[in-house]
């Protein structure tokens, strides 16, 4: 942490507050001091939605055009030697402020937002995108921020802009429509694959996505519980299942973990009219589509959502094939 006390990034704040109190007071004075954040929450009052009605719940596309940095980045091994870290503490701006959340973990006001209130929460270490040994950082982070705040993790293969950087995300609470229907889906949508106690996994495939949801209020057996699950999963090159991960706590953890096929649909790589600019990751999935293109916000349509899931999300039969072996595996 040293060099954050050499580059005087963190914001002057009693020490006695809690976390989701500084982070109020980082959000508000980065959006007066900071022009690029200022800027860039101003234009969320422009954003457009389109709202999508399925079998008893909806998603959402919306046109965000200060998101076309981070939909369209490339993530290829060169690309990202080329240019520098915008993550690591000796490449913040100027302006930028922070303060420490959780062991390494630092909070930063992410300048071209999705939510309402949206931070980026990088390691200060500049290790590579994975979470493996980071499960237990996403819990405690969550349990730090509260019932206000989601918090998210891009596999770097699956949405992440900074795959060579270690970090998490989080946004307000209620953004994702899934946060408000997640009864209702699981509910009509989920199968019971283990339930004790202190924890439950089920599985649920909502006719758009496919995924599995872990909740307890025992941090050490989740932790258990998603190493099993992440030793079941497949695992690409590196070592790391494709997935995104939303996490929330309310007295107890309740954590959506999406496997997926592939990176990006076969819509990202088209030319012309053809093309669709969107990169799912773990906002997507939570029921909020981002497209930073005028052009493919006016083409999206029911049927395009339901192409785009189908193609990124995995298939029934591996569905099935994973819920087996973790219900084998846990028990």
């Amino acid at each position: 942490m040293q060099q954050l006390f050499n580059r005087n990034l963190f914001l002057d704040l009693d020490e006695q507050l809690d976390i989701p109190a500084k982070a109020d007071k980082l959000f508000e004075h980065q959006k007066v001091k900071w022009k690029l954040a200022n800027e860039g929450y101003k234009s969320l009052s422009k954003v457009e939605i389109k709202k999508f009605e399925f079998d008893g719940f909806y998603v959402e596309a919306h046109f965000n055009p200060g998101r076309i940095t981070s939909s369209s980045a490339k993530v290829d091994s060169k690309s990202i030697e080329a240019r520098p870290c915008f993550l690591c503490v000796k490449n913040l701006p100027e302006d930028q402020k922070t303060v420490k959340i959780y062991g390494d973990y630092i909070l930063l006001v992410n300048p071209f937002p999705i939510f309402d209130k949206h931070f980026t929460i990088p390691s200060v270490n500049h290790v590579p995108q994975s979470i493996e040994n980071e499960f237990n950082s996403l819990i405690n982070i969550s349990l730090s921020l509260g019932k206000d705040y989601s918090v998210f993790y891009n596999g770097p293969k699956c949405g992440a802009s900074a795959p060579d950087h270690l970090h998490f995300q989080a946004g307000n609470f209620g953004f994702m429509s899934m946060d408000t229907q997640f009864d209702y889906l699981t509910n009509k949508y989920g199968k019971i694959l283990l339930e004790e106690n202190d924890f439950a996994v089920k599985a649920v495939d909502d006719t758009i996505r496919k995924y599995f949801i872990m909740e307890s209020q025992n941090a050490e057996l989740l932790q258990q519980r998603f190493s099993k699950l992440f030793e079941i999963l497949d695992k690409d090159d590196a070592g790391e299942p494709l997935l995104n991960i939303i996490c929330h706590y309310d007295k107890s953890w309740r954590v959506i973990i999406f496997p997926r096929s592939k990176h990006r649909p076969t819509y990202y790589y088209l030319e012309g009219n053809d093309k669709i600019l969107i990169s799912p990751a773990a906002v997507d999935f939570g029921g909020v589509l981002i497209f930073p293109r005028e052009e493919d916000f006016k083409k999206i349509n029911k049927d395009l959502i339901i192409d785009i899931f189908n193609q990124v999300t995995i298939s029934e039969e591996r569905l099935y094939h994973f819920s087996k072996k973790i219900k084998n595996s846990i028990k």
